[in-house]
């Protein structure tokens, strides 16, 4: 498997439209396992995004499906940066419950 949980920074106040693009367009992404977005208890326009994948292939091969590029310009006007990003190796754990 492969892993990946990233921080994304907002533009100031644009936090939770964000969070709202990149919900949006995460059904049906062939390996996905898992993709989790969380707000970040200390920045207020932060978040995380945490990814589960049957291999890095599948991550890659994601990123050039219409609506994960649809999702990607829809949300470059209020992504201020990026921070920590860090790769993993899933090996156990139980999916939660998102909402």
């Amino acid at each position: 498997m492969y892993g990946l949980i990233g921080q994304m920074m907002a533009t100031p106040g644009k936090r939770d439209e964000l969070i709202a693009i990149l919900a949006a367009f995460t059904e049906g992404m062939p390996g996905c396992l898992s993709y989790i977005v969380a707000r970040d208890s200390t920045a207020p326009d932060a978040l995380w995004v945490t990814e589960v994948w049957t291999d890095k292939a599948s991550h890659a091969a994601s990123l050039q499906l219409p609506m994960v590029q649809a999702a990607i310009a829809k949300a470059r006007p209020i992504i201020a940066g990026f921070g920590q990003r860090f790769e993993t190796v899933p090996v156990a754990g139980v999916g939660p419950a998102a909402g």
